[in-house]
Formats: structure tokens, C-alpha cells, sequence
């Protein structure tokens, strides 16, 4: 461990750049409850890979290694990028910023970015900001007033999608609006020396006016599933390690490529690596891709899109088939118990050494395999175990019974029922303000 730095009201440590953040302040359960009554204030993207595309072809390079356009994008805007390999299958999904006029700032897609930025012949430059600049995200009901507070300015003019410069604590801030299940969802983001004084500011009027709650690395994991929204190294692993140019940039760059290198296949799915990749249209992102220009993958995609096979559906796990798993653990030394699940809250591996684990299962019409389930969560404040499916779209429908293989190859297995429930899951109140497909600056 390099060093600590002390930010007064919570504690980052820094291993080799990096940040890294409790698992729970006061509990997941109190944690994620927060963001539906009040807000939680959480900096576990303090660790996101950011890095920049300035110059004259910026926006050109963009276009030409993303499956949207980025040739018509204004300064305050914000797009969802994806990368795909030629066989249409994401190498990298995130977000980009346009900042300034030919500056575009990348968050998450690293290491693939800079690998077409080190072999592109346009006119750019590629910057690693990674660990130069401060993320922080705020959600809930309460996180627009919250930050009016903080900045003492109204913030009602940033518009989902967009981002611009306010102030707090004296620092110049770049708040960013999102929340994609169309809840209200923010990120504050800054120059990494300001962030002590901006985020005590911050915290200070969440506590003490809101009650609300920092969140730990555990709940953060838990907000995608609920949102209907499939998350990288959640969700699915990318094939960064199965592209011959991609591996090759890596070889030098073991940490660059830790979400990918050694992974752990974990669930009923087994070894089965290409059915846990996925194509835009495998996580419902068809409406994000763009024909209109040229990009890895292309063809690929022209040929999916014309026939979509698959579906993403939530799938509601059945409460009694779940008390099947939980009492085989208590059945004695000569009862060989099923995988567990109630040492996870959903299906993230933590302390697995230099690897990191993917959870994929079955799912199954009778004999028939029919689809994966990702990301089994369970929903603290719906009081249901769900999950991500990804099935064939002749199941895709509401209410439709199935059932998921629980437990790895080799161990024992249960068929736990499920039934294909509301996508996304989260319904509250405000959660139907923001058709993500109807925003164009967000498609590109």
C-alpha cells in the first residue's frame, strides 16, 4: 500500500494509483435503501479508467472504433460508448463527455481506447487521466437538492445526458446528469486535489440535512440489476484476451488487463466462455448502434440486427426453491451442500487474488437451454431475488415460467424456478421520466 489520503470525512487508500473503497459504511441493506427514500453519496468510480481524445480528428477517431457517431456531438453533452470486436461482441462499453471543442473525456473504456488511439494514423492525442481527476455519484430523490445546496446554484437546467461547470466548496466542479433507469442520478466530478474539501462539503449537507448515506462497494454492485441495466464485469466478461490485436497491447500491461486475465467461470454455465459475451443487442443497446459509418464489428451487427435473437428480461427467483439452497448448508457433514449464496448479497466474488470472477447460469425451458441469468441480486428493497436473463426472445414475456440450473459443473446442481418479471425491475415513482431511446445526444 503506497499511501492514504486522508479526506477528512471518509478515508481513500491508494495501491499503485488506484483507490480503494470499504465493501459497507453502514450496512448494504442501509446503504442502497437510502437511494429510495433520501440519497447515497458513493466514491467507488474513484478507481475509473479516464482517459482523453483531444485534436482535430477526435471526434472522427471516436466514430470510427464505436458502434454510435460522435461527429455531430455538442460541448455539455454525454454519450454511451461501445466497442465491439468483428464478431459484434463488446470489448468495452462506458461513457464519453464532449469537454471542450475536439476534447472528448473516456471513462471505462480503457485499455481498448488506447489501443486504437497507439495504432491510429488521425490527428489525435490519447491523455490517461486515470487518478487526476475525482468522481463521486449521488442518487436518490434528494440528490438535486443536495448538490443546489453544495454549489448554491440551481442545477435544474442540466437536462439527463448533459454535464456542465458549477462550483462547490470554491472548486470548479463538472456535474454530470444521469440515472438510467430514469431515476434522479447525478456525478460530481473535479480535479483530484480538490477532493477533500468538495466532497466534506457535500457529505456534510447530505448527513446532517438529508440523512443520507456513503456507499460502500458492495451496495454500488447491487444498483445495475434493479435498474435493468447490464453492467461489464457484472454482468458479462469482455473478450479482450480473444483479439489477437487487443491481447498483443497487453502483454506488457498485466494491470490493464485484470478484469479479463485469469478469469474465474463461476455458475451452471461452466467453461462456456463465448455465451457469456455479448453483442449490443444481447443487453437491449440495438438503438445504439449506427450503420451510418464504419466500425469493428459492423458486418457482424448488420446481420444480428435483422433478427434479433435474444432478449434481456428480469427473472424473479421462487422464495421457496431459494429455501432449498439455504437449508442444504445445515444438513450435516454428510450432505453435500449446494453452491451458497448467503454469503453475497449478489453474485460478486471479492478476494480472488489476481482474477476476477464472472457468475453465469442456465436458464432453461424444461430440457431445453434457452438463455443465461447474470447478476442474481438480492433486492433488499423488493424483497425478491432476481436476476438479468438473457433468453430467446420467444421468452421474453411477462410472467412466463422458467427455471435457472444453480450450481458449478461438478457440484450439486438445483432447478430453482423463475418467472420472467418487469425490465427494468426498479418501478418507482420517477423511475418513468427517462426513455434513454427517445434521447438522441445520448444515442449519437
Amino acid at each position: 500500500m503506497s499511501d492514504v489520503v486522508n479526506q477528512g470525512v471518509f478515508t481513500l487508500m491508494s495501491v499503485g494509483g488506484m483507490y480503494t473503497i470499504p465493501y459497507e459504511y453502514t450496512g448494504y441493506k442501509d446503504e442502497i435503501l437510502a437511494s429510495k427514500s433520501t440519497a447515497w453519496v458513493g466514491t467507488a468510480l474513484n478507481e475509473s479508467p479516464i482517459f482523453d481524445i483531444k485534436g482535430p480528428d477526435a471526434a472522427e477517431f471516436l466514430t470510427s472504433i464505436c458502434v454510435n457517431d460522435y461527429r455531430n456531438m455538442k460541448v455539455g453533452g454525454i454519450r454511451h460508448a461501445v466497442i465491439c470486436n468483428e464478431k459484434g461482441q463488446m470489448v468495452a462499453d462506458g461513457v464519453v463527455m464532449k469537454i471542450e471543442e475536439n476534447t472528448f473525456r473516456t471513462y471505462w473504456l480503457m485499455p481498448v481506447v488506447d489501443y486504437y488511439a497507439s495504432i491510429s494514423k488521425m490527428n489525435i492525442e490519447g491523455i490517461d487521466m486515470t487518478g487526476k481527476e475525482f468522481f463521486v455519484q449521488i442518487a436518490g430523490p434528494k440528490s438535486l437538492e443536495i448538490l443546489e445546496k453544495a454549489s448554491q446554484s440551481d442545477l435544474h437546467d442540466i437536462k439527463f445526458a448533459q454535464h456542465r461547470i458549477a462550483k462547490i466548496a470554491g472548486h470548479d466542479v463538472r456535474i454530470l446528469r444521469l440515472g438510467m433507469a430514469g431515476t434522479l442520478a447525478y456525478e460530481f466530478h473535479g480535479d483530484m486535489a480538490a477532493l477533500d474539501e468538495v466532497y466534506e462539503r457535500v457529505w456534510e449537507i447530505a448527513a446532517l440535512d438529508y440523512d443520507a448515506k456513503k456507499l460502500g462497494r458492495v451496495a454500488y454492485c447491487m444498483n445495475h440489476t434493479e435498474a435493468g441495466y447490464a453492467n461489464l464485469n457484472m454482468h458479462y466478461p469482455l473478450p479482450w484476451y480473444e483479439d489477437p490485436g487487443i491481447a498483443k497491447y497487453l502483454e506488457d500491461k498485466p494491470m490493464a488487463g485484470f478484469f479479463n486475465a485469469n478469469r474465474k467461470l463461476i455458475g451452471s454455465v461452466g467453461d462456456d466462455l463465448e455465451i457469456r459475451f455479448k453483442t449490443p443487442y444481447d443487453v437491449d443497446w440495438g438503438f445504439l448502434v449506427k450503420f451510418n459509418h464504419e466500425f469493428p464489428g459492423r458486418k457482424a451487427l448488420e446481420e444480428i440486427a435483422k433478427n434479433p435473437k435474444t432478449q434481456m428480461v428480469t427473472l424473479e427467483w421462487n422464495p421457496d426453491d431459494l429455501g432449498e439452497i439455504f437449508a442444504s448448508q445445515f444438513r450435516g457433514q454428510d450432505v453435500e451442500p449446494y453452491d451458497t449464496m448467503d454469503d453475497r448479497p449478489m453474485d460478486m466474488y471479492y478476494n480472488c487474488g489476481f482474477s476476477f470472477a464472472y457468475h453465469a447460469d442456465k436458464v432453461m425451458d424444461g430440457d431445453k437451454m434457452v438463455g443465461t441469468s447474470a447478476g442474481r441480486l438480492n433486492s433488499v428493497y423488493y424483497r425478491r431475488m432476481i436476476s438479468l436473463g438473457f433468453i430467446d426472445k420467444e421468452y421474453a414475456v411477462e410472467g412466463k415460467e422458467l427455471t435457472v440450473i444453480w450450481g458449478t459443473p461438478g457440484t450439486p446442481q438445483k432447478a430453482i424456478r423463475v418467472r420472467v418479471a418487469r425490465t427494468p425491475y426498479m418501478n418507482l415513482e420517477n423511475n418513468k421520466e427517462i426513455d434513454v431511446e427517445t434521447i438522441p445526444c445520448y444515442q449519437g
